[in-house]
């Protein structure tokens, strides 16, 4: 199992969410982390947009990872979402995003956030991993994709 499985279980995939735009993305998964993880929704939307307004979190190749530390968390949580419809996310490719891999830190976890956004983005480079994930139409088929990639030979 890789980390991303670890971080994001079946209960923070969220697919097919019609979301217009970045701010109301950052809305919907700090709902989700309010309901989910008891998290205060207003304090996730503020360090979300901290986090962006120093740069745009969108990697290329349709995937953002907006990422954000925040004071008082335990623990990395992650939620995945794909949008119905890609949004403009300042990607450096200027391609619009549809997969967002939302992610929060503790933050004292200088180390570990570096980590996990180097594992979490290297993944997704993968163009077949990227290629498997479209194929999901469920949360635990896209579950099933974060624990068992890579493939086995």
């Amino acid at each position: 199992m890789n980390l991303i499985a670890k971080l994001c279980p079946a209960e923070d995939i969220l697919l097919a969410r019609d979301i217009p735009s970045k701010a109301r993305l950052f809305d919907e998964a700090a709902r989700h982390f309010e309901q989910r993880h008891g998290l205060p929704a207003r304090e996730v939307v503020d360090s979300l947009k901290t986090r962006e307004a120093l740069g745009s979190t969108g990697v290329g190749n349709g995937v953002a990872i907006p990422h954000a530390r925040m004071a008082g968390l335990q623990h990395v949580v992650a939620a995945f979402i794909r949008l119905k419809t890609p949004i403009q996310f300042d990607a450096p490719d200027r391609k619009p995003v549809s997969d967002v891999l939302v992610l929060l830190v503790p933050a004292e976890a200088m180390q570990e956030h570096l980590q996990v956004l180097a594992d979490i983005a290297h993944l997704f480079s993968d163009r077949r991993f990227r290629d498997q994930l479209h194929l999901c139409s469920a949360p635990a088929d896209v579950s099933r994709i974060f624990s068992d990639w890579p493939p086995k030979a």
